[in-house]
């Protein structure tokens, strides 16, 4: 009996000490970024703020790509984009900062990689 309260005490400790992992990366990435969004060898630069949850953007060329704002999770080391505006249709939805990037956060440089190959390559300011 012993033993099993234990084994269920470690699990809970596991799963709150993983679930303190993504909020302690969720205010990690809190701040101002500014760098370049590159696709198929085109760049703009972009400015990205991430603050509690929440990001907003802006690009130097109009929905190149299309920044606004929104929400974020960060599960392990891929955030997950939820884009907060409404846009038109007449350019291709693909550059909405939205769904699953990869990301590395390594000192004041973050990258974010989508699997369609599209890149940010931002400095903290």
């Amino acid at each position: 009996m012993k033993t099993k309260i234990l084994r269920l005490l470690g699990i809970l400790l596991f799963l709150v000490a993983c679930n303190n992992d993504d909020q302690n990366s969720q205010s990690e990435l809190n701040g101002t970024y500014t760098g370049i969004f590159e696709r198929n060898g085109n760049t703009s630069e972009v400015v990205l703020t991430f603050t509690n949850e929440t990001f907003k953007g802006q690009s130097e060329l109009e929905k190149f790509p299309a920044l606004c704002n929104g929400t974020y999770k960060i599960s392990g080391n891929t955030v997950t984009f939820v884009n907060g505006c409404p846009w038109t249709a007449e350019f291709d939805w693909s550059l909405i900062l939205n769904d699953e990037w990869t990301y590395d956060l390594n000192e004041s440089m973050l990258h974010l990689t989508k699997a369609n190959g599209d890149k940010y390559m931002l400095t903290k300011q």
